[in-house]
């Protein structure tokens, strides 16, 4: 027998997932896109499931095989992608037409993958509604479940969807391991059903130089947020808070992202009189964002809970921050706390007090020597707490510890 014929196969994962890049320049899941790629560097031969958009068929990503289902006519399949799916039904009743289909086609383009594939693990991410279709996959290729949740369907269940609390406890009961995004969710996830979870973060997309980070490039302190602009990201939140700040403090805050509430932030800051002191900069390249974290001097997420309440289930945004050695201003609410530590790496406010957001700004802008420290321990905890090689090595050691344990029965 030949050393190749002796050799095991290597490890076959499914991810099912709400959204994937379209394409190589496409912003969704950065963090989503990264695990696969380093999964497939570590040796696991992992591939992905997602929903088509537009008549989208099956594609590769940065190496990563991307299987695409079909669930309606071309026009309409924009169920995902544009938006959160949550955000798309409650726009329009008539995408709720969509998901029988959605989740029908889901589940036979999972089960006959799984056949044909014959996976160890399906790792099904937002498992309501996708642990239908991680199910099916199991049944059809005797694979075993992982569910990952990150937050926000846990709580669009509590709060929004109460009738679809018997299945999500269903699927927690028959999964064959659960993961978390951070204590919090683990929180919302043990709420409903308490069983042993894995706490699994994500790592930062946008990597700081190797060498020892140049201090910033302008003697005007600049502050950063990165993000979606959406009502749980706090931004308006962030512009009353700016405005409280006398003229007389030199500062600068650069809004990185692009959202359905630009518009309206934009105008709320030319009412407040902030034109010449914050700048909305919409989407920008990773060299782009790689350069504005670097020579940012503080970093701010003033989440709040949303309407929906929903709020930030980890922020890795936050990651990259603290990678790129920048201290942070956040509020103390949902997985932001996991990332950072009060007095050590940060400080923390409570969510929509823009009072108390103006004064740790102030506090910080007029302490160099403490932004300093603070910088120094962040950078830190990235690298002990939010390393690719920790990720990696815990998500293989999760994938092995599951296909060595007998199967679970499926009620």
């Amino acid at each position: 027998m030949s050393e190749e014929s002796r050799a095991p196969r290597p490890l076959r994962v499914l991810f099912v997932a709400t959204a994937f890049p379209r394409h190589e320049s496409d912003v969704i899941t950065p963090w989503m896109t990264e695990t696969l790629r380093r999964l497939r560097i570590a040796g696991v031969d992992a591939e992905v499931l997602a929903p088509s958009y537009r008549g989208m068929g099956d594609h590769t990503i940065r190496d990563i095989p991307v299987h695409r289902f079909r669930y309606a006519p071309r026009r309409w399949e924009t169920l995902s992608h544009d938006q959160t799916v949550p955000d798309r039904l409650s726009q329009s009743p008539i995408f709720l037409l969509l998901v029988p289909g959605y989740v029908i086609c889901g589940m036979i383009a999972a089960a006959r993958l799984a056949k044909a594939k014959r996976y160890d693990i399906i790792h099904v991410h937002w498992p309501i509604p996708h642990a239908l279709m991680g199910w099916a996959a199991r049944l059809a290729g005797k694979a075993k479940l992982v569910c990952s949740w990150h937050g926000a369907e846990l709580r669009w269940t509590r709060s929004r969807w109460p009738i679809f609390r018997g299945f999500l406890r269903w699927v927690i009961r028959t999964a064959d391991a659960h993961t978390v995004n951070s204590t919090h969710t683990e929180t919302e996830l043990q709420r409903l059903n308490p069983r042993e979870v894995v706490r699994l973060p994500y790592g930062s997309t946008v990597h700081p130089p190797d060498t020892d980070l140049p201090a910033p490039g302008s003697v005007v302190p600049e502050l950063l947020f990165v993000g979606r602009l959406v009502q749980r990201k706090g931004v308006h939140i962030l512009l009353e808070a700016l405005a409280r700040i006398p003229d007389s403090v030199p500062l600068h805050l650069r809004i990185i992202g692009d959202g359905p509430l630009r518009s309206i932030l934009e105008g709320q800051s030319r009412s407040l009189g902030l034109s010449d002191r914050v700048s909305f900069d919409g989407f920008v390249s990773d060299e782009a964002l790689r350069d504005a974290y670097q020579r940012c001097s503080l970093f701010i997420l003033p989440a709040v809970i949303d309407e929906k309440g929903d709020t930030e289930g980890l922020g890795v945004v936050l990651i990259e921050a603290l990678a790129f050695g920048k201290p942070a201003i956040a509020s103390g609410i949902g997985g932001i706390t996991d990332v950072v530590i009060h007095g050590q790496t940060g400080l923390l406010v409570e969510p929509g007090d823009a009072s108390a957001l103006t004064e740790a700004i102030t506090r910080l802008v007029s302490e160099p020597e403490l932004v300093q420290r603070l910088g120094e321990n962040a950078r830190q905890r990235a690298r002990d707490h939010f390393s690719w090689d920790a990720i990696i090595g815990q998500t293989v050691g999760l994938y092995q510890h599951v296909i060595a344990r007998p199967p679970k029965h499926v009620p």
